[in-house]
């Protein structure tokens, strides 16, 4: 079973409670590897994040809502969109936002930290406040998957609930990508590059010498415009390097086939050439060690 914990009360966001002021609010939360799944019953509620100071700012992610009774109203970035149940959106939690549902409703909110969806789908900034509808197409697909995730999780074991984040995040990236608009600021050109870039990267992975020079020489490219190109994800070129590394060992500590394989052999078999600065990495990027987050899984 998916560990789970409940929360009452809404952090970092004004809160407006219906007009007779019986505010209540019933939130499941269930880790998901490096995701967060969370189950929601609440009254009618306004809620509005104002803008902040960046250091302020406690959760450094996107949110994929799916809705699943009720009216949900999302404002964000200058556009507006209205849900009916069964379909999806996505806002970015750390930019001022204005969520409005006029009648009790339900729904489930995947937390997707921001690098990790932003090293999945260019131009994910231009996904926000989108309608993805949930009654056809990869929107049904993937609407379906969480819903259904959510609902099973007392049948699943910890091992089974979380093999399944990494499917629902791919439909999820799929969705977005459905919606994305076909005239976001990188263009074409760039985004063919950025991928061939991205796809040497993860071929050469276990290649501990991989460096800006390499990858420029390895994808024909000059060093500038690479660096470029990951400038416009806010990104750096190691650092995406790095973050794909970390992310395919974390996978290896879940997949049962490398359950007696050493944690060094792991970071090895990526690319990491000292234990130590892997260890660190890991802790910063998923907020325990190796060893604890291997340990956490078999729960």
């Amino acid at each position: 079973m998916a560990a789970r914990s409940h929360r009452t009360e809404y952090a970092n966001v004004e809160v407006t409670p219906p007009a007779d002021g019986s505010l209540f609010n019933e939130m499941t939360i269930y880790p998901w590897q490096a995701l967060r799944l969370s189950a929601i019953r609440s009254s009618a509620v306004c809620l509005e994040r104002l803008p902040r100071e960046p250091h302020l700012i406690s959760h450094d992610a996107y949110f994929a809502v799916v809705l699943l009774s009720g009216g949900y109203q999302l404002e964000q970035n200058g556009k507006a969109v209205f849900l009916q149940p069964g379909d999806m959106t996505l806002y970015d939690a750390t930019l001022p936002h204005r969520i409005h549902c006029p009648r009790n409703f339900s729904k489930l909110i995947v937390s997707i930290p921001r690098p990790l969806l932003r090293d999945r789908i260019a131009g994910i900034e231009h996904c926000t406040a989108l309608r993805i509808p949930g009654n056809q197409g990869i929107g049904a697909v993937a609407a379906n998957l969480l819903r259904t995730s959510a609902s099973q999780t007392d049948q699943l074991s910890a091992q089974e609930f979380s093999a399944l984040a990494d499917h629902s995040l791919d439909l999820l990236t799929l969705a977005l990508a459905s919606v994305r608009p076909a005239n976001f600021n990188l263009s074409r050109s760039r985004s063919f590059a950025l991928n061939r870039i991205k796809d040497f990267i993860d071929r050469h992975l276990a290649n501990p010498a991989m460096d800006s020079a390499m990858v420029s020489y390895g994808a024909g490219l000059s060093s500038r415009y690479v660096n470029d190109l990951f400038k416009d994800e806010n990104t750096s070129l190691m650092r995406y390097i790095w973050q794909r590394r970390l992310e395919n060992c974390r996978k290896d500590l879940l997949d049962p086939i490398h359950a007696g394989h050493r944690l060094s052999d792991i970071a090895f078999r990526w690319g990491f050439n000292d234990l130590s600065h892997f260890s660190r990495a890991f802790k910063q990027r998923f907020g325990c060690s190796p060893k604890a987050y291997r340990q956490q899984m078999k729960v």
